[in-house]
C-alpha cells in the first residue's frame, strides 16, 4: 500500500475530525477507496472508535434507479436520520464512479428529494465531518492527467502543513472580520458587491474539506448587487455548465444565462426560493492547487479565484441575529481573479490580480 494513504488517513482522523475513543464513525466511501477505508478502520481500532462503512453518497446508480422509478413523492428516511443522530464523525471519500449517472433524472425530482432530505443534511453538518478525495483513475481522466500524475497532485494538495496554511489564511480572515462592504471585479464580465458585516468569515484549513485552502463567509442576503460571470466550468449532476452568468438585484437573481447548459442553471435556480440568492462567498488561497481538474472539492480552493454559491448558507458563517439563506441546494461557481481583477473591502484594495495586500509583490494600480 502506498504510504501516503496512511498519511491521508492520519490527517482525516487527527486533523480534520479529531477522532477519539468511543466515537461512532460513519465512513461513506466509493469501493475504489478501500485502501484508505482500511487505514481509517485500523486507526479506529487503535484509538477505540467504532467504524461503520456505507456507500450512501457514492451509490449514484442506486439513487438514479430510485428516483427514475419514483412518483416524485418522498418521505424523510427515518432510519437514515437515526444513523446520523447517533454518529459522532462522518467521513465521505469520493473516488470513481460516473459523474453523469444522474444526467437523465428529472431535475424537479432531484430538487424535491433534496428538499425532503434537508433535515438529514442539517444533522450531518452539525457533526464532525470530512469530505475528501481518493485519487482514482476516473478522476484522473476528468482532470486530463495520468493516474500517477493525479495521485501526486491529490496527495500533494492534502499532505501538507495545515498549520502554515491556517496562519496564511488567517490574515484574510482578520481583514474580513473588520469589514463590511466587499466588491469583486474581474475584467468587464464581473462586478458584484455584497455586505458581510455581522457575518462570520471561516478559515478552511482542511478541518472539513480535505484539501482545504479557502476563506469563506455568507453575505447579508438582500445586499448582493451586480453581475458575475463564472469563467471556470461547473459540473452539476453530469452536466457541464460553461460561462454561467448571474445578475443580482437586492440579493435575488433577476437574470441568468450560460454558453452551455443554461437550462440546467435555470433548474438549479428554480429549486426553491433560497436557490436564487447567495449562500456563500469563498476566496481560494491554496496555491498548491494550480490547475482546473473538473472537481469542485479542489477547484474552489485554487489560489487566485473566488467562488459564489447559490442556495444554502452554512450555519457557522451566519452571525448571531443575522438571517440565514435556506435552500435544498448549495452550488459553487468559480471565477478566475488572476488577471485584470481586484477585491475591495470598504473601498480599500485588498487583492489585485490574485495578490493579497499582506503578500510580497502587492502593488496598487
Amino acid at each position: 500500500m502506498d504510504p501516503r494513504i496512511r498519511e491521508h488517513a492520519n490527517i482525516i482522523s487527527m486533523h480534520s475530525t479529531s477522532m477519539k475513543k468511543g466515537d461512532n464513525v460513519v465512513i461513506d466511501a466509493d469501493p475504489i477507496a478501500d485502501d484508505l477505508v482500511t487505514s481509517l478502520c485500523e486507526i479506529c481500532a487503535e484509538i477505540g472508535a467504532n467504524p461503520l462503512v456505507t456507500r450512501g453518497r457514492t451509490g449514484g446508480r442506486f439513487l438514479r434507479s430510485y428516483l427514475n422509478n419514483s412518483n416524485g413523492e418522498f418521505q424523510i428516511a427515518s432510519h437514515e436520520l437515526a444513523l446520523f443522530e447517533q454518529m459522532d464523525v462522518y467521513i465521505v471519500i469520493r473516488g470513481g464512479g460516473n459523474d453523469s449517472e444522474m444526467a437523465d433524472v428529472d431535475q424537479n425530482k432531484i430538487n424535491e428529494y433534496g428538499l425532503v432530505r434537508k433535515p438529514i443534511r442539517d444533522i450531518r453538518l452539525s457533526k464532525r465531518w470530512c469530505l475528501t478525495q481518493f485519487p482514482a483513475p476516473q478522476s484522473a481522466q476528468r482532470a486530463n492527467m495520468s493516474t500517477e500524475e493525479y495521485e501526486n497532485f491529490v496527495w500533494d494538495a492534502i499532505i501538507k502543513d495545515w498549520g502554515v496554511q491556517k496562519n496564511h489564511q488567517q490574515k484574510l480572515v482578520q481583514l474580513l472580520e473588520g469589514g463590511d462592504r466587499i466588491r469583486l471585479v474581474s475584467g468587464d464580465a464581473t462586478d458584484i458587491t455584497m455586505n458581510i458585516g455581522g457575518m462570520v468569515p471561516i478559515n478552511d484549513y482542511g478541518n472539513h474539506n480535505l484539501p482545504g485552502g479557502e476563506v469563506f463567509t455568507a453575505p447579508i442576503i438582500e445586499s448582493v448587487e451586480g453581475e458575475v460571470t463564472f469563467d471556470i466550468p461547473l459540473n452539476y449532476k453530469g452536466h457541464t455548465i460553461e460561462q454561467a452568468y448571474l445578475k443580482f438585484e437586492e440579493g435575488v437573481v433577476t437574470d441568468h444565462n450560460a454558453d452551455r447548459n443554461g437550462e440546467i442553471l435555470g433548474e438549479i435556480l428554480s429549486a426553491d426560493r433560497g436557490a436564487k440568492s447567495v449562500g456563500e462567498l469563498g476566496i481560494g488561497m491554496n496555491r498548491g492547487i494550480d490547475r482546473f481538474t473538473n472537481n469542485i472539492l479542489f477547484d474552489e480552493k485554487m489560489g487566485d479565484t473566488i467562488h459564489i454559491a447559490v442556495g444554502m448558507a452554512y450555519g457557522d458563517t451566519v452571525g448571531r441575529g443575522m438571517k440565514k439563506n435556506e435552500s435544498s441546494v448549495h452550488v459553487d461557481m468559480i471565477t478566475d481573479m488572476s488577471k485584470d481583477s481586484f477585491i475591495e473591502l470598504d473601498g480599500e484594495l485588498i487583492q489585485i490580480d490574485g495578490c493579497f495586500v499582506f503578500e510580497e509583490g502587492f502593488k496598487q494600480k
